[in-house]
């Protein structure tokens, strides 16, 4: 089958839902990283599994690369059609298929959003914890092995994914995991799945682990005079083993985006962002230990969020990090980028960091999930400057060199993309080598998110 014999039976079967249109597709060639558009050839709206099927199977037939595309919010390039083919949006495969609150699990379609989700959860009293900041889709935040502000306490996409429902490169469908909460039988292709970043198969469906909502929460934020006191802090507590859901750090920097762009007036200095999750005595016995761990590092007066709509505030902006520091400087491009290192090398890797950034004429505010060691900088890069981008590219050069030299990763969470996909040889030796023979016995053909991770 050619490309043009494949997109006019595409078109025949889906209508309205296959799209060829230069907005359509330049809608589909963009993310939130700072990597060069990708456009596809064409676009498609699948509403069930057996369309993902019949279009993967179709796309085997022409050799016709074929990308899963959810929200669009990636960091690292993960859904770019860098080898053109087709794009296929997920996003009207969004229904919550079922519900079990005794099991304490849900299955639900790739592309509903995390907050669409736990509004459809409201009244039974769960919630799914994983909250990487963006509204993403969860066939993409299980395609990336999405984390965020609560993996310190709830765990990871890796976590909380009981069992997929996946459509293979040659269009089989396949279900792995189940709703059991463990398993002695045979490899773990749920594992294998989740953080393929749509390489090894697109995801149609999704078996997730759901939590109970806390009897009470209550949310605090608090001040340092330095970076490395706050670091310090997090260690300590993390290390006194206090069951926090959420450690925060947001150097200098950030706190003046912050300010600026959600009209706070925090003092310009690092902060930790803090949630208690418990009974009302467990969460008072937790912050009376961590308040007393953060006096012992010069920490200032802390400022107690118990309202809903108080935590709420907060949290948005936290999670607006990201638009705040690019309203800083007007019309930039942004490089984002991450690592994550033990906790006990936590402070060595921040504080060089900033030192790197503060040497360097970019401005980059640095925060970050630091509870697991995890943490981010954002480069404002001016779009016309070879130079600046240049730069930026060094600074994240030497982050991941340094997450390596200390025993961690090159990405705690935004994954591989294409942005990362230069430090996997160095991190993972002849695994990757053993990753790359698992992506072509599974797509022999490539054509399932090529030039993505593997070499």
């Amino acid at each position: 089958m050619t490309r043009s014999e494949l997109f006019a039976a595409l078109s025949a079967r889906l209508g309205a839902r296959f799209q060829t249109g230069a907005a359509i597709r330049d809608q589909h060639g963009r993310d939130e990283s700072h990597l060069p558009a990708a456009p596809p050839e064409a676009v498609a709206w699948p509403l069930d599994t057996a369309e993902v099927a019949a279009i993967v199977a179709a796309c085997a037939a022409a050799r016709c690369p074929v990308v899963a595309w959810g929200a669009g919010t990636s960091l690292e390039g993960h859904a770019l059609a860098v080898q053109g083919g087709i794009v296929l949006d997920m996003t009207r495969m969004d229904r919550v298929l079922a519900v079990r609150p005794e099991d304490m699990d849900c299955t639900v379609q790739p592309g509903i959003t995390r907050e669409a989700l736990n509004a459809a959860l409201r009244a039974t009293g769960l919630f799914f914890p994983v909250d990487p900041g963006a509204n993403a889709t969860l066939g993409g935040m299980a395609g990336t092995r999405a984390s965020g502000t609560t993996a310190v306490r709830y765990g990871t996409m890796r976590d909380n994914v009981l069992g997929l429902e996946v459509v293979l490169a040659d269009g089989r469908i396949v279900r792995t995991g189940g709703r059991a909460r463990k398993s002695s039988t045979g490899y773990d292709l749920t594992r294998l799945m989740v953080g393929s970043e749509g390489t090894l198969g697109i995801i149609t469906e999704l078996t997730l682990r759901l939590h109970g909502q806390p009897e009470a929460v209550v949310a605090a934020v608090c001040g340092f005079p330095e970076i490395g006191a706050a670091v310090d802090a997090v260690i300590e507590t993390m290390q006194a083993g206090v069951p926090m859901a959420r450690i925060e750090f947001v150097d200098e920097a950030a706190i003046a985006a912050f300010n600026a762009y959600a009209g706070a007036a925090m003092p310009l200095r690092p902060h930790l962002f803090l949630e208690f999750h418990g009974s009302a005595a467990g969460v008072a016995e937790q912050a009376e230990t961590v308040g007393a761990i953060m006096a012992g590092h010069g920490a200032g007066a802390f400022r107690w969020a118990t309202a809903t709509e108080d935590r709420a505030r907060l949290w948005k902006m936290r999670h607006n990090a990201y638009y705040a520091a690019k309203a800083l400087r007007p019309g930039c491009r942004v490089l984002t980028t991450d690592v994550c290192v033990p906790i006990s090398a936590l402070a060595q890797a921040v504080r060089e960091t900033r030192a790197d950034i503060d040497a360097s004429p970019l401005p980059g505010p640095m925060l970050g999930h630091v509870g697991d060691g995890n943490f981010h900088v954002t480069l404002l890069i001016d779009p016309d400057s070879a130079a600046e981008r240049d730069e930026a590219l060094r600074l994240a050069h030497r982050m991941a060199e340094r997450a390596l030299a200390l025993g961690g990763t090159v990405s705690g969470e935004h994954g591989v993309g294409l942005g990362k996909r230069k430090f996997m040889a160095a991190e993972h030796g002849e695994g990757w080598q053993v990753m790359g023979a698992i992506k072509a016995a599974l797509d022999p053909l490539n054509i399932l998110n090529p030039g993505k991770i593997v070499p």
